[in-house]
């Protein structure tokens, strides 16, 4: 691609490249926004459980990391819409996609931490804390496989042509 240009593969301007990752962008936070929402209510329904008296200090610690974590996600998975309210027409949307980018790159940072925490904190409580541990290692390694590994094979292979326009 060069700079101004068009992408390779793409006949479009900067302008309109710009509409489109900002449209798969917020494609994208739809996605994320219901699985956090789904996460955050579950979490601010522990709380007012029964058992939740009967949490263990590391089971606490665990889930107050969690409420804080999903609170994280939620916060950074609204910030590139209020970030394009406050620059709407502003002529900013390439810079706007940059920033939102890393903001979902950073969103699927703690939504993947917060899940594989979620998953802990409910085996702990229904199981033990080994059943737990081993279950956030192989979450861990499911996450960075799936999120981090695969990526960036799937990124140094040559594109195919039926992929190109997708």
């Amino acid at each position: 691609m060069t700079a101004g240009g068009p992408a390779p593969g793409r006949d479009e301007t900067p302008e309109h490249r710009a509409d489109r990752n900002w449209d798969e962008l917020m494609q994208e936070l739809r996605v994320m926004q219901t699985g956090t929402q789904i996460l955050t209510g579950f979490l601010l329904a522990v709380a007012f459980q029964p058992r939740f008296s009967e949490l263990d200090e590391v089971q606490r610690t665990l889930y107050v990391a969690l409420v804080v974590g999903a609170a994280t996600a939620t916060v950074l998975a609204l910030a590139p819409v209020g970030l394009h309210r406050l620059l709407f027409q502003k002529h900013r949307k390439p810079e706007l996609v940059r920033v939102a980018n890393r903001l979902v790159k950073a969103d699927l940072v703690v939504i993947g931490a917060v899940t594989v925490g979620v998953t802990a904190l409910i085996l702990d409580v229904t199981l033990n804390r080994t059943v737990a541990v081993v279950a956030a290692i192989i979450g861990v390694i499911v996450v960075l496989v799936l999120w981090v590994a695969l990526p960036m094979k799937l990124k140094g292979d040559p594109p195919n042509q039926d992929a190109r326009d997708g």
